[in-house]
């Protein structure tokens, strides 16, 4: 999983932690779907996701936070989320959050950065 290249924050990140169901359940297609069309979306910037069994952490992220909640109203997002609630997630929790600072060591990069970079 390669990480997203961001731009000088601000930007808006949602953070989507998550215990699936047993069972694909058609989880897989629609997962790959919703990837897809996200990333046609105005403002977005990339995901970041990690499952681990059945416990998972999906992070995209967002020029602003009103294109995040714009994403969330797409209708077959909709579909998607009511499937979700009623089949595909023991429980979940969503949280949005504005990026204030973003920094770290990219890749070929053989110094460690202690502290903020440039960029934040």
């Amino acid at each position: 999983m390669p990480i997203v290249d961001t731009p000088e924050p601000p930007y808006t990140a949602v953070i989507f932690t998550s215990t699936r169901s047993p069972g694909d359940n058609g989880y897989a297609v629609m997962l790959r779907r919703m990837e897809s069309l996200a990333a046609e979306q105005p403002g977005y910037l990339g995901m970041e996701s990690v499952r681990d069994g059945l416990a998972g952490i999906t992070v995209s992220y967002w020029r602003h936070e009103s294109d995040a909640a714009a994403w969330k109203q797409v209708a077959e997002h909709l579909v998607a989320q009511e499937r979700g609630k009623q089949v595909w997630y023991d429980e979940y929790r969503l949280r949005v959050a504005t990026v204030s600072r973003d920094y770290g060591r990219e890749r070929g990069d053989r110094r460690h950065s202690a502290g903020p970079s440039p960029r934040g």
